[in-house]
């Protein structure tokens, strides 16, 4: 499975939390290990899940089955708390309310993703809520996004910092274009573009397997 122009969309995203660790020093505290963040089901677009699935593809087939077993049990544990929800797992077919509980309820699951040392498996291939946590985010219009990261109050000076100006219109209308065409990727018509699952659900539907058109 190829990951079209979206993955370049995520990287100006990295580049955004670059520049601004480059800013202010050993004051952000995000690193590799550090798993606050990583906890709980959120919701992915189709194209974050196109990419997620080339990440798990390239696992070696031992760690790819791990990934497969945790996220089949999250899995689990969200269709008994949302009765009926049955692949592809789009948020759409339990609406938002039942998912935001699901969510709530599963807050201190750990992602599929996260290693035994906490370290993502799949960091280069992460989706774009990943990629926004840890800063606060002002945009074109003056709206503020806080800094959602949940171990903030620890470093004082990292929990001051003022958000940094990031082009979230624009970035979103190239996201939107890349949606029709990571559907078809993943669901083999343009018809799943406003598709939306989970990190778990999206490696149970394709069954861990990139470039395997999801059904359901």
């Amino acid at each position: 499975m190829t990951t079209g122009g979206y993955l370049p969309l995520l990287h100006q995203l990295d580049r955004w939390q670059a520049d601004a660790k480059k800013r202010h020093p050993n004051v952000i505290p995000c690193r590799a290990g550090c798993a606050a963040c990583c906890h709980g089901p959120f919701d992915i677009s189709v194209a974050d899940a196109a990419v997620l699935l080339d990440g798990v593809a390239a696992l070696p087939e031992a760690t790819r089955a791990e990934v497969l077993a945790r996220a089949q049990g999250q899995v689990a544990m969200m269709v008994e708390l949302a009765p009926g929800w049955r692949p592809p797992y789009d948020i759409a077919d339990i609406g938002d309310d039942r998912f935001d509980a699901v969510s709530d309820a599963l807050a201190d699951e750990p992602c599929p993703m996260l290693d035994g040392a906490g370290r993502c498996l799949a960091y280069h291939h992460r989706p774009m809520v990943c990629r926004i946590m840890g800063l606060g985010m002002v945009v074109e219009s003056g709206r503020v996004l806080e800094n959602t990261c949940p171990i903030q109050a620890d470093f004082p000076d990292y929990a001051a910092l003022v958000p940094a100006p990031f082009a979230l219109a624009r970035w979103e209308e190239g996201e939107e274009r890349e949606h029709a065409a990571a559907a078809m990727r993943v669901f083999a018509t343009e018809g799943r573009a406003s598709y939306e699952t989970t990190v778990a659900g999206a490696i149970v539907a394709s069954g861990g397997v990139a470039g395997r058109a999801i059904t359901g």
